[in-house]
Protein backbone atom coordinates (compact mmCIF):
# COMPACT_ATOMS: atom_id res chain seq x y z
CA UNK A 1 0.00 0.00 0.00
CA UNK A 2 1.38 3.41 -0.96
CA UNK A 3 1.25 5.66 2.06
CA UNK A 4 1.38 9.15 0.63
CA UNK A 5 -0.39 8.67 -2.70
CA UNK A 6 -3.30 6.37 -3.52
CA UNK A 7 -4.95 6.67 -6.90
CA UNK A 8 -8.46 7.99 -6.49
CA UNK A 9 -9.78 5.67 -9.18
CA UNK A 10 -8.14 2.57 -7.72
CA UNK A 11 -9.32 3.58 -4.26
CA UNK A 12 -12.91 3.89 -5.45
CA UNK A 13 -12.82 0.54 -7.25
CA UNK A 14 -11.27 -1.28 -4.33
CA UNK A 15 -13.64 0.24 -1.82
CA UNK A 16 -16.69 -0.48 -3.95
CA UNK A 17 -15.99 -4.17 -3.59
CA UNK A 18 -15.78 -4.14 0.20
CA UNK A 19 -17.48 -1.02 1.55
CA UNK A 20 -21.22 -1.56 1.56
CA UNK A 21 -22.18 1.39 3.78
CA UNK A 22 -25.03 3.12 1.92
CA UNK A 23 -25.34 6.85 1.45
CA UNK A 24 -28.28 7.17 3.82
CA UNK A 25 -28.68 8.79 7.21
CA UNK A 26 -26.28 11.14 8.93
CA UNK A 27 -22.58 10.94 8.12
CA UNK A 28 -20.89 9.42 11.18
CA UNK A 29 -17.47 10.87 11.93
CA UNK A 30 -15.27 9.32 14.61
CA UNK A 31 -12.50 11.76 15.50
CA UNK A 32 -9.60 10.53 17.61
CA UNK A 33 -9.54 12.34 20.94
CA UNK A 34 -11.80 13.41 23.79
CA UNK A 35 -15.49 14.08 23.21
CA UNK A 36 -16.10 17.38 21.36
CA UNK A 37 -17.08 20.32 23.53
CA UNK A 38 -17.71 24.06 23.22
CA UNK A 39 -14.31 25.69 23.69
CA UNK A 40 -12.64 29.08 23.36
CA UNK A 41 -9.25 28.74 21.59
CA UNK A 42 -7.88 31.68 23.59
CA UNK A 43 -7.75 29.31 26.56
CA UNK A 44 -5.32 26.86 25.00
CA UNK A 45 -4.81 24.07 22.43
CA UNK A 46 -7.75 21.88 21.39
CA UNK A 47 -8.02 18.19 20.46
CA UNK A 48 -9.17 17.08 17.00
CA UNK A 49 -12.87 16.43 17.85
CA UNK A 50 -13.27 19.88 19.41
CA UNK A 51 -11.38 21.55 16.54
CA UNK A 52 -13.75 19.85 14.07
CA UNK A 53 -16.83 21.00 15.98
CA UNK A 54 -15.46 24.53 16.26
CA UNK A 55 -14.67 24.67 12.54
CA UNK A 56 -18.15 23.32 11.77
CA UNK A 57 -20.21 25.60 13.98
CA UNK A 58 -18.14 28.80 14.19
CA UNK A 59 -16.50 29.45 10.82
CA UNK A 60 -13.80 32.07 10.55
CA UNK A 61 -13.41 34.88 8.05
CA UNK A 62 -12.10 32.24 5.64
CA UNK A 63 -12.01 28.43 5.70
CA UNK A 64 -10.19 25.50 4.17
CA UNK A 65 -11.99 23.58 1.46
CA UNK A 66 -11.64 19.83 0.90
CA UNK A 67 -8.27 20.24 -0.83
CA UNK A 68 -6.79 22.51 1.84
CA UNK A 69 -7.24 25.69 -0.22
CA UNK A 70 -8.76 28.94 1.04
CA UNK A 71 -12.47 29.53 0.49
CA UNK A 72 -14.86 32.18 1.86
CA UNK A 73 -16.18 31.79 5.39
CA UNK A 74 -17.99 34.66 7.04
CA UNK A 75 -16.12 36.96 4.67
CA UNK A 76 -17.56 36.81 1.16
CA UNK A 77 -14.52 38.49 -0.37
CA UNK A 78 -11.29 40.27 0.56
CA UNK A 79 -8.45 42.32 -0.88
CA UNK A 80 -4.84 42.80 0.17
CA UNK A 81 -3.55 46.37 -0.16
CA UNK A 82 -0.62 48.58 0.84
CA UNK A 83 2.01 46.03 -0.28
CA UNK A 84 0.59 43.34 1.96
CA UNK A 85 0.19 45.55 5.03
CA UNK A 86 -3.61 45.66 4.96
CA UNK A 87 -6.26 42.94 4.61
CA UNK A 88 -9.81 44.20 4.02
CA UNK A 89 -12.69 41.75 4.41
CA UNK A 90 -16.30 42.29 3.33
CA UNK A 91 -18.59 40.23 5.56
CA UNK A 92 -21.54 38.41 4.06
CA UNK A 93 -24.93 38.38 5.71
CA UNK A 94 -24.77 35.91 8.56
CA UNK A 95 -26.61 34.86 11.71
CA UNK A 96 -25.45 33.57 15.07
CA UNK A 97 -27.00 30.42 16.45
CA UNK A 98 -29.73 32.43 18.23
CA UNK A 99 -30.81 34.07 14.94
CA UNK A 100 -29.32 37.50 15.63
CA UNK A 101 -27.30 39.07 12.79
CA UNK A 102 -23.51 39.00 12.79
CA UNK A 103 -22.00 42.50 13.01
CA UNK A 104 -18.55 43.78 12.14
CA UNK A 105 -18.10 45.05 15.71
CA UNK A 106 -18.67 41.54 17.08
CA UNK A 107 -16.22 40.00 14.60
CA UNK A 108 -13.50 42.51 15.54
CA UNK A 109 -14.04 41.89 19.26
CA UNK A 110 -13.76 38.12 18.82
CA UNK A 111 -10.56 38.35 16.79
CA UNK A 112 -9.01 40.79 19.26
CA UNK A 113 -9.73 38.33 22.07
CA UNK A 114 -7.83 35.58 20.28
CA UNK A 115 -4.68 37.64 19.66
CA UNK A 116 -4.70 39.69 22.86
CA UNK A 117 -1.75 39.69 25.25
CA UNK A 118 -2.21 36.71 27.53
CA UNK A 119 -4.19 34.69 25.00
CA UNK A 120 -3.23 31.00 25.02
CA UNK A 121 -4.35 30.55 21.44
CA UNK A 122 -1.57 28.46 19.84
CA UNK A 123 -1.58 30.75 16.78
CA UNK A 124 -1.18 33.98 18.76
CA UNK A 125 2.67 33.93 18.63
CA UNK A 126 2.47 33.95 14.82
CA UNK A 127 0.06 36.90 14.63
CA UNK A 128 2.21 39.54 16.31
CA UNK A 129 2.50 41.47 13.03
CA UNK A 130 -1.13 42.60 13.46
CA UNK A 131 -1.22 46.21 14.64
CA UNK A 132 -4.98 46.58 14.87
CA UNK A 133 -8.29 45.21 13.64
CA UNK A 134 -10.87 47.90 12.94
CA UNK A 135 -14.44 48.34 11.72
CA UNK A 136 -14.58 50.29 8.48
CA UNK A 137 -18.32 49.96 7.73
CA UNK A 138 -21.11 47.75 9.14
CA UNK A 139 -20.05 45.09 6.58
CA UNK A 140 -16.28 45.69 6.28
CA UNK A 141 -13.36 45.15 8.63
CA UNK A 142 -9.67 45.84 8.12
CA UNK A 143 -6.67 44.02 9.59
CA UNK A 144 -3.70 46.39 9.63
CA UNK A 145 -0.20 44.97 9.90
CA UNK A 146 3.03 46.45 11.13
CA UNK A 147 5.00 43.97 9.01
CA UNK A 148 3.96 42.14 5.81
CA UNK A 149 2.60 38.60 6.13
CA UNK A 150 1.68 37.01 2.77
CA UNK A 151 0.40 33.78 4.37
CA UNK A 152 -2.02 35.44 6.79
CA UNK A 153 -5.14 33.90 5.18
CA UNK A 154 -3.92 30.36 5.96
CA UNK A 155 -3.75 31.26 9.62
CA UNK A 156 -7.21 32.81 9.58
CA UNK A 157 -8.60 29.61 8.03
CA UNK A 158 -7.51 27.55 11.04
CA UNK A 159 -10.20 26.51 13.60
CA UNK A 160 -8.24 28.41 16.27
CA UNK A 161 -9.41 31.65 14.63
CA UNK A 162 -13.05 30.62 14.36
CA UNK A 163 -15.55 33.39 15.09
CA UNK A 164 -17.07 32.06 18.30
CA UNK A 165 -19.15 34.12 20.69
CA UNK A 166 -18.68 33.30 24.35
CA UNK A 167 -21.93 34.79 25.71
CA UNK A 168 -24.29 33.68 24.37
CA UNK A 169 -22.13 30.86 23.08
CA UNK A 170 -22.19 29.95 19.40
CA UNK A 171 -21.01 30.65 15.89
CA UNK A 172 -22.49 31.32 12.46
CA UNK A 173 -22.23 27.85 10.93
CA UNK A 174 -21.95 26.18 8.49
CA UNK A 175 -23.57 23.74 10.96
CA UNK A 176 -25.73 24.06 14.06
CA UNK A 177 -25.74 21.62 16.96
CA UNK A 178 -29.25 20.13 16.92
CA UNK A 179 -28.61 17.41 19.47
CA UNK A 180 -26.14 18.00 22.28
CA UNK A 181 -24.18 15.43 24.22
CA UNK A 182 -20.92 13.54 23.92
CA UNK A 183 -21.65 12.79 20.24
CA UNK A 184 -23.47 15.90 18.98
CA UNK A 185 -25.60 15.89 15.85
CA UNK A 186 -24.76 18.72 13.44
CA UNK A 187 -27.20 20.05 10.84
CA UNK A 188 -26.53 22.61 8.08
CA UNK A 189 -27.34 26.12 9.30
CA UNK A 190 -29.81 28.40 7.54
CA UNK A 191 -27.79 30.73 5.31
CA UNK A 192 -29.56 34.07 4.72
CA UNK A 193 -27.11 34.82 1.90
CA UNK A 194 -28.23 31.97 -0.34
CA UNK A 195 -30.20 32.91 -3.45
CA UNK A 196 -33.03 30.47 -2.78
CA UNK A 197 -33.62 30.09 0.96
CA UNK A 198 -36.56 27.76 0.29
CA UNK A 199 -34.06 25.08 -0.73
CA UNK A 200 -32.77 25.08 2.83
CA UNK A 201 -36.09 23.84 4.13
CA UNK A 202 -35.44 20.53 2.35
CA UNK A 203 -32.49 19.32 4.43
CA UNK A 204 -32.06 15.57 4.03
CA UNK A 205 -30.85 13.23 6.80
CA UNK A 206 -27.70 12.68 4.72
CA UNK A 207 -26.79 16.36 5.23
CA UNK A 208 -26.41 15.82 8.97
CA UNK A 209 -23.16 14.85 10.67
CA UNK A 210 -22.84 12.94 13.91
CA UNK A 211 -19.48 13.78 15.50
CA UNK A 212 -17.94 11.32 17.95
CA UNK A 213 -14.71 11.77 19.90
CA UNK A 214 -13.09 8.55 21.11
CA UNK A 215 -9.89 6.58 21.47
CA UNK A 216 -8.22 5.43 18.27
CA UNK A 217 -8.90 1.75 18.96
CA UNK A 218 -12.63 2.38 19.28
CA UNK A 219 -12.59 4.55 16.13
CA UNK A 220 -10.93 1.81 14.09
CA UNK A 221 -13.31 -0.87 15.37
CA UNK A 222 -16.32 1.36 14.68
CA UNK A 223 -15.20 1.86 11.08
CA UNK A 224 -14.33 -1.82 10.59
CA UNK A 225 -17.84 -2.75 11.76
CA UNK A 226 -19.48 -0.34 9.29
CA UNK A 227 -20.66 2.02 12.05
CA UNK A 228 -18.67 5.07 10.89
CA UNK A 229 -18.07 6.79 7.56
CA UNK A 230 -14.88 8.58 8.55
CA UNK A 231 -12.12 8.21 11.11
CA UNK A 232 -10.22 11.49 11.38
CA UNK A 233 -7.13 12.60 13.26
CA UNK A 234 -4.95 9.49 12.98
CA UNK A 235 -1.22 9.90 13.62
CA UNK A 236 1.89 7.74 13.93
CA UNK A 237 0.82 6.92 17.49
CA UNK A 238 -2.18 4.90 16.29
CA UNK A 239 -0.99 3.65 12.90
CA UNK A 240 -0.04 0.14 14.13
CA UNK A 241 -3.68 -0.45 15.10
CA UNK A 242 -4.59 -0.73 11.43
CA UNK A 243 -2.57 -3.93 11.13
CA UNK A 244 -5.00 -5.62 13.53
CA UNK A 245 -8.01 -5.19 11.23
CA UNK A 246 -9.12 -6.32 7.78
CA UNK A 247 -10.05 -2.80 6.63
CA UNK A 248 -9.58 -2.47 2.87
CA UNK A 249 -6.22 -0.80 2.09
CA UNK A 250 -7.96 1.70 -0.19
CA UNK A 251 -10.01 2.95 2.77
CA UNK A 252 -6.80 4.01 4.50
CA UNK A 253 -6.00 7.51 3.27
CA UNK A 254 -2.79 9.32 4.21
CA UNK A 255 -2.31 13.07 3.93
CA UNK A 256 0.86 14.54 2.38
CA UNK A 257 1.12 16.57 5.57
CA UNK A 258 3.86 19.16 6.01
CA UNK A 259 5.28 20.09 9.39
CA UNK A 260 7.67 18.90 12.07
CA UNK A 261 8.30 15.46 13.53
CA UNK A 262 11.36 15.09 15.70
CA UNK A 263 12.97 15.44 19.10
CA UNK A 264 13.45 18.89 20.61
CA UNK A 265 16.32 19.40 23.03
CA UNK A 266 14.62 20.49 26.25
CA UNK A 267 17.59 20.15 28.62
CA UNK A 268 21.14 21.39 28.12
CA UNK A 269 22.62 19.89 31.23
CA UNK A 270 25.38 17.28 31.29
CA UNK A 271 26.09 15.53 28.01
CA UNK A 272 23.67 17.71 26.04
CA UNK A 273 25.47 20.93 27.01
CA UNK A 274 27.52 21.10 23.79
CA UNK A 275 26.48 21.14 20.11
CA UNK A 276 28.96 18.34 19.32
CA UNK A 277 27.32 16.02 21.85
CA UNK A 278 23.83 16.93 20.67
CA UNK A 279 24.94 16.23 17.10
CA UNK A 280 26.15 12.80 18.21
CA UNK A 281 22.64 11.97 19.39
CA UNK A 282 21.11 13.31 16.18
CA UNK A 283 23.36 11.35 13.82
CA UNK A 284 23.13 8.10 15.77
CA UNK A 285 19.41 7.60 15.13
CA UNK A 286 18.67 5.30 12.19
CA UNK A 287 15.78 7.21 10.63
CA UNK A 288 15.25 4.81 7.75
CA UNK A 289 14.83 1.81 10.03
CA UNK A 290 12.68 3.80 12.45
CA UNK A 291 10.15 5.07 9.91
CA UNK A 292 9.99 1.76 8.02
CA UNK A 293 9.21 -0.07 11.25
CA UNK A 294 6.17 2.08 11.93
CA UNK A 295 4.62 2.72 8.50
CA UNK A 296 5.58 1.76 4.93
CA UNK A 297 6.92 4.56 2.74
CA UNK A 298 7.00 7.03 5.62
CA UNK A 299 9.83 9.32 4.50
CA UNK A 300 12.54 10.17 7.04
CA UNK A 301 13.84 13.74 7.44
CA UNK A 302 17.23 15.09 8.46
CA UNK A 303 16.61 18.87 8.31
CA UNK A 304 14.14 21.29 9.91
CA UNK A 305 12.93 23.14 6.80
CA UNK A 306 11.33 20.84 4.20
CA UNK A 307 11.92 23.36 1.40
CA UNK A 308 13.20 26.89 0.88
CA UNK A 309 9.74 28.34 1.72
CA UNK A 310 10.21 32.05 2.57
CA UNK A 311 13.88 31.75 3.47
CA UNK A 312 16.60 33.48 1.47
CA UNK A 313 18.65 30.28 1.34
CA UNK A 314 18.19 26.57 0.80
CA UNK A 315 17.45 24.53 3.95
CA UNK A 316 20.45 23.89 6.16
CA UNK A 317 21.62 20.28 6.23
CA UNK A 318 23.70 18.76 9.06
CA UNK A 319 27.24 17.84 7.95
CA UNK A 320 26.82 14.21 9.03
CA UNK A 321 24.21 13.58 6.31
CA UNK A 322 27.08 12.87 3.88
CA UNK A 323 28.05 9.80 5.93
CA UNK A 324 26.55 6.32 5.76
CA UNK A 325 24.59 5.12 8.76
CA UNK A 326 27.47 2.94 10.04
CA UNK A 327 29.84 5.89 9.67
CA UNK A 328 27.44 8.13 11.54
CA UNK A 329 27.15 5.71 14.43
CA UNK A 330 30.89 5.18 14.60
CA UNK A 331 31.51 8.93 14.79
CA UNK A 332 28.78 9.32 17.41
CA UNK A 333 30.23 6.47 19.49
CA UNK A 334 33.65 8.16 19.50
CA UNK A 335 32.03 11.38 20.72
CA UNK A 336 30.28 9.56 23.56
CA UNK A 337 33.46 7.67 24.46
CA UNK A 338 35.20 11.00 24.93
CA UNK A 339 32.71 11.98 27.66
CA UNK A 340 34.48 11.55 31.00
CA UNK A 341 31.83 12.67 33.46
CA UNK A 342 30.05 9.36 33.92
CA UNK A 343 27.44 7.29 32.06
CA UNK A 344 25.12 9.11 29.68
CA UNK A 345 21.40 8.59 30.23
CA UNK A 346 18.71 10.57 28.42
CA UNK A 347 15.01 10.91 29.24
CA UNK A 348 12.80 10.90 26.13
CA UNK A 349 9.29 12.36 26.46
CA UNK A 350 6.75 10.63 24.20
CA UNK A 351 2.97 10.20 24.03
CA UNK A 352 1.30 6.91 24.90
CA UNK A 353 0.38 4.48 22.13
CA UNK A 354 1.78 1.61 20.06
CA UNK A 355 3.41 3.86 17.45
CA UNK A 356 5.26 5.77 20.17
CA UNK A 357 6.39 2.47 21.69
CA UNK A 358 7.91 1.46 18.35
CA UNK A 359 9.49 4.89 18.01
CA UNK A 360 11.08 4.64 21.43
CA UNK A 361 12.36 1.13 20.76
CA UNK A 362 14.24 2.23 17.65
CA UNK A 363 15.56 5.47 19.14
CA UNK A 364 16.68 3.64 22.28
CA UNK A 365 18.38 0.93 20.21
CA UNK A 366 20.25 3.53 18.14
CA UNK A 367 21.43 5.36 21.24
CA UNK A 368 22.43 2.14 22.97
CA UNK A 369 24.77 1.30 20.09
CA UNK A 370 26.80 4.45 20.79
CA UNK A 371 26.85 4.01 24.56
CA UNK A 372 23.84 6.09 25.65
CA UNK A 373 21.15 4.65 27.91
CA UNK A 374 17.63 6.03 27.65
CA UNK A 375 14.40 6.25 29.62
CA UNK A 376 10.91 6.82 28.25
CA UNK A 377 8.84 9.39 30.14
CA UNK A 378 5.43 11.00 29.62
CA UNK A 379 5.11 14.10 27.43
CA UNK A 380 4.54 16.35 30.45
CA UNK A 381 7.34 14.86 32.57
CA UNK A 382 10.83 16.36 33.03
CA UNK A 383 12.93 15.22 30.07
CA UNK A 384 16.04 15.79 27.99
CA UNK A 385 14.42 15.17 24.60
CA UNK A 386 10.75 15.76 23.78
CA UNK A 387 8.79 14.69 20.72
CA UNK A 388 7.35 17.45 18.52
CA UNK A 389 4.67 16.22 16.09
CA UNK A 390 2.91 19.16 14.43
CA UNK A 391 1.34 19.98 11.06
CA UNK A 392 2.36 23.41 9.78
CA UNK A 393 -0.60 25.85 9.82
CA UNK A 394 1.04 27.96 7.11
CA UNK A 395 4.11 27.88 4.88
CA UNK A 396 6.77 29.93 6.62
CA UNK A 397 10.26 28.91 7.65
CA UNK A 398 9.79 30.92 10.81
CA UNK A 399 6.98 28.61 11.97
CA UNK A 400 9.24 25.58 11.55
CA UNK A 401 12.19 27.16 13.32
CA UNK A 402 10.18 28.75 16.14
CA UNK A 403 8.29 25.50 16.77
CA UNK A 404 11.54 23.50 16.79
CA UNK A 405 13.24 25.99 19.11
CA UNK A 406 11.85 24.84 22.45
CA UNK A 407 15.27 25.52 23.98
CA UNK A 408 17.83 26.91 21.57
CA UNK A 409 20.92 29.08 21.82
CA UNK A 410 21.06 32.86 21.99
CA UNK A 411 22.17 33.28 18.37
CA UNK A 412 19.28 31.23 17.02
CA UNK A 413 16.77 32.96 19.29
CA UNK A 414 18.00 36.41 18.29
CA UNK A 415 17.74 35.49 14.60
CA UNK A 416 14.19 34.20 15.10
CA UNK A 417 13.20 37.41 16.88
CA UNK A 418 14.77 39.45 14.08
CA UNK A 419 12.79 37.47 11.49
CA UNK A 420 9.56 38.17 13.36
CA UNK A 421 10.28 41.89 13.52
CA UNK A 422 11.69 42.28 9.99
CA UNK A 423 10.12 45.33 8.25
CA UNK A 424 10.23 43.88 4.72
CA UNK A 425 9.82 40.45 3.16
CA UNK A 426 13.38 40.55 1.81
CA UNK A 427 14.81 41.27 5.25
CA UNK A 428 12.56 38.63 6.79
CA UNK A 429 13.79 36.04 4.30
CA UNK A 430 17.41 36.81 5.16
CA UNK A 431 16.75 36.61 8.90
CA UNK A 432 14.96 33.26 8.47
CA UNK A 433 17.99 31.94 6.59
CA UNK A 434 20.25 33.15 9.41
CA UNK A 435 18.01 31.51 12.01
CA UNK A 436 18.08 28.23 10.06
CA UNK A 437 21.87 28.31 9.97
CA UNK A 438 22.05 29.11 13.68
CA UNK A 439 19.61 26.31 14.57
CA UNK A 440 21.59 23.85 12.46
CA UNK A 441 24.86 24.80 14.17
CA UNK A 442 23.26 24.79 17.61
CA UNK A 443 21.59 21.36 17.10
CA UNK A 444 18.52 22.40 19.10
CA UNK A 445 16.21 19.98 17.28
CA UNK A 446 16.61 16.46 15.87
CA UNK A 447 14.39 15.98 12.78
CA UNK A 448 13.21 12.41 12.22
CA UNK A 449 10.42 12.48 9.60
CA UNK A 450 7.46 14.52 8.44
CA UNK A 451 4.14 14.27 10.30
CA UNK A 452 2.14 11.11 9.58
CA UNK A 453 -1.61 11.81 9.38
CA UNK A 454 -4.17 9.26 8.25
CA UNK A 455 -7.92 8.78 7.96
CA UNK A 456 -10.32 5.94 7.22
CA UNK A 457 -12.76 7.00 4.51
CA UNK A 458 -15.89 5.27 3.19
CA UNK A 459 -17.01 5.52 -0.43
CA UNK A 460 -19.97 7.77 0.39
CA UNK A 461 -17.54 10.59 1.20
CA UNK A 462 -16.76 11.47 -2.40
CA UNK A 463 -15.49 14.97 -1.64
CA UNK A 464 -12.82 13.91 0.89
CA UNK A 465 -9.33 14.79 -0.40
CA UNK A 466 -5.84 14.35 1.03
CA UNK A 467 -4.06 17.66 1.56
CA UNK A 468 -0.95 19.20 3.11
CA UNK A 469 -2.89 20.68 6.06
CA UNK A 470 -4.33 17.26 6.95
CA UNK A 471 -7.64 19.05 7.59
CA UNK A 472 -11.00 17.75 6.41
CA UNK A 473 -13.99 20.08 7.02
CA UNK A 474 -17.22 18.26 7.86
CA UNK A 475 -19.16 20.30 5.28
CA UNK A 476 -16.84 19.08 2.53
CA UNK A 477 -17.27 15.32 2.74
CA UNK A 478 -20.18 14.27 0.53
CA UNK A 479 -20.23 15.50 -3.07
CA UNK A 480 -23.60 17.26 -2.67
CA UNK A 481 -22.93 18.75 0.77
CA UNK A 482 -23.17 22.55 0.86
Amino acid sequence: MTIFRVSTCLAALALAACDHRPDSGAVVVSAIGAAPRPADPSRGPLETPTRLMLDSTAQGLVRFDASGQIEPGLAERWIVTDSGMSYIFRLREGEWGDGTPVTAEQVVAILNRQIATGSRNPLAPFLTAIDEIVVMTPQVIEIRLGRPRPDLLKLFAQPELALLRVKPSGGSGPFRVTRKGTSPLLRPAFDPGRADPEDQNQIKPEDDVRLIGERAARSVVRFANGKADLVSGGSFVDWPLLATTDIAPAAVRVDPAVGLFGLAIVSRDGFLATPANRAAVAQAIDRTALTAAIAPNWAPADRILPDILDSAALPQVPPWTLLTQPERQAAAARQVAGWTEGPVRLRIALPAGPGATLLYAYVAASLSRIGIASERVALDAPADLKLVDAVAPYDSGRWYLATACMLCGDEAQLALDAARQAPTLATRAQRIAEADAAMNADVAFIPLARPLRWSLVSTRLQQWQPNVRAWHPLNRLRADTN
